[in-house]
């Protein structure tokens, strides 16, 4: 599931990516602090969080392997929840925003591929 090359709304999913990699950050105090799961645990899963979404960001224009690592931090963003569940909350949001636009973009690709 991609976008054609060019799609205006690739770069918008792009910049959700690059946001997700600030809460992803953020969520680390939040499984610290509100949570009480160990630094080591909350550390590792938010910086692999991280890691994802950043390379999902990098990758996101060369096509497939960035739009699979695009939707996996869907996933991820969502499964956090397990260790802090105001992620639910936060991950269902962005995932519902990277549905919407991936949407938008495919009616947009389609609405210009008519003649």
């Amino acid at each position: 599931m991609t976008l054609p090359p060019g799609n205006p709304m690739e770069r918008v999913l792009q910049v959700f990516l690059l946001l997700y990699i600030v809460v992803f950050g953020l969520v680390i105090p939040g499984m610290i602090q509100v949570s009480n799961h160990s630094l080591g645990l909350s550390v590792g899963a938010g910086g692999v969080a991280i890691v994802i979404a950043a390379a999902a960001a990098g990758t996101l224009r060369r096509g497939t392997i960035g739009y699979a690592l695009g939707w996996l931090t869907q996933v991820v963003g969502i499964g956090l929840g397990f260790l802090t569940p105001y992620q639910f909350v936060t991950g269902g949001v962005f995932a519902l925003l990277w549905v919407v636009t991936f949407v938008l973009g495919k009616k947009l690709a389609a609405r210009t591929a008519a003649p």
